[in-house]
């Protein structure tokens, strides 16, 4: 499960164009928002939602299943983990 969530810190910071190391991000730190630390808002979900669909092959479709899952990085890796893509860390 460390490896997935790595990864996904690294995919969040390189898709989203943000300058931070990636092990900086907490596992359960808010990602959208303005108060947040990272800032992400509705673009950035948009450009994550597609990187997800091209490294994993999940959609995300429903817009409550999506601020779910987006929420933390371990909200994601839960997410990914309960369709099977625990994994497939690339």
């Amino acid at each position: 499960m460390t490896d997935l969530k790595s990864a996904l810190k690294t995919l969040i910071v390189e898709t989203c164009g943000k300058d931070c190391d990636p092990a900086a991000i907490a596992d359960d730190e808010i990602l959208f928002g303005s108060g947040t630390r990272l800032a992400l808002d509705s673009l950035d979900a948009l450009q994550l939602s597609i990187a997800l669909q091209k490294r994993f092959g999940v959609r995300l479709t429903d817009s409550k299943e999506t601020r779910r899952a987006l929420a933390s990085i371990a909200s994601l890796a839960d997410w990914l983990r309960a369709r099977g893509m625990a994994d497939a860390v690339p």
